[in-house]
């Protein structure tokens, strides 16, 4: 009895090893090499880290202004705060101060120079008679005299051609805050080419070969806190 149980529990040994061995040459062995199985959800829940964002740049990912901007002014001494833009103490780097307070994120120097943006576009659209330009970044009061301007023009049958040659300095000449609503004074020079053709074509104004220089004073506001990040041009004035 122990001779017959021997020899049946050896033959299944003998089987239970033949079985293995075929597995093993049907299936593989892992390797330490082989890719996790696909998981269709994976690429759309997993969050990206650092560590597994996508090695190619994606160029549909647009960077929200700020993400990578300066340092809030409120986390510059108040010496350096405004540097270049205004003095410590004086009115304008109080009101800048304030400005600052209610949105922590603004950048003197970047207003500077969408403003600049803003003043080229402002002058060609006039030139251009481009109402729904003006209606963006105008005050109500400033482009109903700027639209009346180009209606008495566009009667008389004339024509404005203007080129900018160069916009020298844009310098913050004021600021003021009075609750949310902010003002923010700015004087430009800038070298332009203008004229003024008439029915004809013949120039009335200006000149096509000599670059003016221009001085500008324009008042830009807006009201702190809303989710309007434009300024308007309020006011404009002749410069000395």
């Amino acid at each position: 009895m122990q001779d017959s149980f021997d020899i049946t529990t050896l033959i299944f040994i003998v089987l239970a090893v033949f079985v293995i061995w075929r597995l093993r040459s049907v299936l593989g062995q892992k390797t330490g090499s082989e890719q996790p199985p696909f998981d269709p959800m994976s690429r759309r829940d997993a969050p990206l880290r650092p560590g597994n964002a996508p090695a190619e740049p994606d160029h549909n990912v647009v960077r929200l202004p700020g993400a990578n901007g300066p340092r809030p002014a409120a986390e510059v001494p108040p010496a350096e705060r405004w540097k270049g833009i205004a003095e410590p103490g004086t009115p304008t780097a109080q009101a800048l101060d304030g400005i600052a307070r209610l949105e922590p994120n603004f950048d003197a120097a970047g207003f500077l120079e969408g403003a600049k943006s803003a003043y080229e576009m402002i002058v060609t659209a006039f030139a251009q008679g481009d109402r729904s330009t003006l209606k963006d970044l105008l005050s109500r009061e400033v482009y109903e005299g700027f639209e009346r301007a180009i209606t008495e023009r566009e009667r008389r049958g004339e024509t404005v051609e203007t080129t900018f040659v160069s916009i020298d300095k844009a310098e913050m000449a004021g600021a003021e805050l009075q609750g949310k609503n902010a003002q923010i004074v700015v004087r430009f020079l800038s070298k332009l080419i203008t004229a003024t053709r008439d029915t004809s074509g013949a120039v009335v104004d200006g000149s096509l070969e000599t670059v003016a220089d221009v001085t500008d004073v324009w008042t830009f506001a807006r009201t702190l806190g809303s989710r309007d990040p434009n300024w308007q041009l309020v006011a404009t004035e002749a410069g000395q």
